[in-house]
C-alpha cells in the first residue's frame, strides 16, 4: 500500500532571493532559512519517491481569461523562474499525477489538469529550498486564493482528505510527501476583489493578470515595484496561534473559516493557508512540529515552517 510519508509548510517569499542584503532582522531570516533547511533534511530521510507541491498562483502561470478552483499537473511541469526561483520542466511522475486526478473526480472534489503546467514561486520556491538536491518528482496543485471568488476553505479540507484517499490507491510501495507552500499572514497590495480595483496601481495589477497569457514579463518591473513598496501587514497572534493548533493537531477547526474571516484577521495573502490545510488534511490533521516563526515586515510576511511526520505522531 502506498503512503503519505511527510507533510510540509512552509511559506514562500521571492524577497528571500532578491533583497536579503536588504534585511534588517538578520537573525530571524538566517533562523527561517535554517528551519527550510532541517525541513529539507526531513524529507531527504522520509525518502518520498514524489512530492505533491500544495501552493497558490501569481499570475504567471494562471490568469484571469482562465483560472480554475484546483488545478493539478499531469504532464509538463515548467517553472517560470522568477526571482531568482528554479526556471525550465522539472522533473516529474505523470502516470501518478494522472492516477490522482482520477481518483479525485472519482470522489467529488473536481480538480482541472494540464498537461503542460506553468508555475511560478507559489511551487519552485519549495522546490528551491525544500528539494534541493534530492531529485524528487513534483506533481504541482495549484490553489486559485487571489481571483475571487475563491474555493471554500472547507472544500480545500475535503480535497485534502481525497488526496490521502488517492495516495492510499497508489501501487503499493509508493512513498509521497505532501507540500504546502505559502501564508502565513501578509497583506499584498493587490485588489482585494479584481472587478473593483482601486487606483492606478490595482487597474494596472488587473490589466496583467487579464493580458499576461505568454506575456507577464512584460508587466514584471512594475509589478514587482508596487510590491516592494507595500506597507508591512503581518499579524503574529493569528499566526502563532494557527501553528499552535497545527502542533496540537487541532487545524480541523480553521477550516470553518470564510474567505472574508481570513482576509480580516490575517490580510488577503493569508488566502494561501488553504494550502497548509490540504497538506494537514491529507495527513489526517495529526499533531505536527513547529520549526520555526518569524515575522518578516522586509519579506511583507509571517514566516513559518513546520512538518508533520505520521510516524512519529503515532
Amino acid at each position: 500500500m502506498a503512503g503519505i510519508v511527510l507533510g510540509v509548510g512552509a511559506s514562500h517569499s521571492t524577497l528571500m532571493n532578491t533583497h536579503w542584503e536588504q534585511v534588517r532582522h538578520k537573525d530571524r531570516a538566517e533562523r527561517f532559512r535554517d528551519a527550510l533547511g532541517a525541513a529539507r533534511d526531513a524529507l531527504a530521510a522520509a525518502r518520498p519517491d514524489v512530492a505533491i507541491i500544495v501552493g497558490s498562483n501569481h499570475f504567471r502561470g494562471f490568469w484571469l481569461d482562465l483560472i480554475p478552483a484546483f488545478t493539478l499537473g499531469v504532464g509538463e511541469v515548467i517553472a517560470s523562474g522568477e526571482s531568482g526561483t528554479p526556471a525550465g520542466p522539472q522533473r516529474t511522475r505523470p502516470e501518478v499525477a494522472q492516477a490522482i486526478a482520477g481518483h479525485l473526480i472519482a470522489a467529488g472534489t473536481e480538480v482541472a489538469i494540464s498537461a503542460r503546467l506553468q508555475i511560478d514561486h507559489g511551487q519552485s520556491h519549495a522546490i528551491q529550498y525544500l528539494l534541493r538536491d534530492l531529485e524528487v518528482p513534483v506533481i504541482p496543485l495549484v490553489v486559485n486564493v487571489f481571483a475571487t471568488p475563491l474555493p471554500l476553505v472547507s472544500r480545500c479540507v475535503e480535497l485534502g482528505r481525497n488526496i490521502a484517499e488517492a495516495v492510499a490507491a497508489l501501487p503499493a510501495g509508493l512513498r509521497v510527501a505532501v507540500i504546502a507552500s505559502g501564508g502565513l499572514s501578509h497583506r499584498l497590495p493587490w485588489p482585494s476583489r479584481w472587478q473593483e480595483p482601486d487606483g492606478e496601481d490595482e487597474e494596472f495589477l488587473v490589466e496583467a493578470w487579464l493580458n499576461g497569457r505568454g506575456d507577464w514579463e512584460r508587466y514584471d518591473g512594475r509589478r514587482r515595484e508596487i510590491i516592494t513598496a507595500a506597507r508591512p501587514t503581518i499579524n503574529p497572534e493569528f499566526d502563532e496561534e494557527f501553528l499552535a493548533a497545527l502542533e496540537k493537531g487541532e487545524l480541523e477547526r480553521y477550516g470553518r473559516l470564510s474567505t472574508e474571516q481570513i482576509e480580516e484577521a490575517a490580510g488577503n495573502g493569508a488566502q494561501e493557508l488553504r494550502a497548509w490545510l490540504i497538506m494537514a488534511a491529507a495527513l489526517g490533521f495529526r499533531p505536527g512540529r513547529v520549526l520555526a516563526y518569524e515575522p518578516m515586515p522586509e519579506w511583507l510576511t509571517g514566516m513559518g515552517v513546520a512538518v508533520i511526520d505520521p510516524g512519529r505522531a503515532a
